[in-house]
């Protein structure tokens, strides 16, 4: 690890095996052993990847989003946890940490499941075991495990085969 062009925070636990490129910024997250973390890839507190994962370059992985293991998100992959964002509350202060706290939502990535780039996961979703998210989609509800689903908003194209979900 080439620590000059990293911002790693104290309180995040790496496991045995993380290979980080240049220019990630890691602060109060787990990231799982052997998982492999792409250039310019941000990852929030209270965020985990699983074991053997690759997260491709560009991709924001924000506070409650956890990733199982097995997983492939691909390049620019957004994930999203305010579903609806302000820049000022009902009393016309900028927001802070508190004001959103209360419309946070947890997105989980299920084991096995592959992202394709640059799409974008909207806060609250879970994303089913060896589910398949083609590039570009926006996924606004629940993926059940072993489908592919694509578009804005993301559908049902097809139920995975049983070689499409080999590790």
């Amino acid at each position: 690890m080439d620590q000059d062009y990293q911002a790693i925070a104290p309180d995040v636990v790496l496991g045995a095996g993380v290979k980080l490129a240049r220019f990630v910024n890691l602060y109060g997250c787990q990231v799982g052993e052997y998982s492999k973390i792409g250039a310019f890839v941000e990852i929030q507190k209270n965020a985990s990847v699983g074991k053997r994962c690759k997260i491709s370059s560009h991709t924001f992985i924000c506070e409650g989003v956890h990733i199982g293991d097995g997983c492939f998100i691909g390049h620019g992959v957004m994930f999203i946890n305010d579903n609806q964002p302000r820049a000022v509350n009902a009393k016309g202060d900028l927001e802070s940490e508190e004001d959103w706290m209360g419309r946070f939502r947890i997105t989980r990535v299920e084991d096995g499941a592959a992202i394709g780039s640059n799409a974008t996961i909207l806060g609250g979703v879970t994303i089913g075991a060896s589910a398949l998210i083609g590039a570009g989609s926006v996924v606004t509800r629940n993926v059940p495990p072993g489908q592919v689903w694509a578009g804005n908003p993301a559908r049902f194209i097809r139920q995975r085969a049983d070689e499409d979900t080999a590790s």
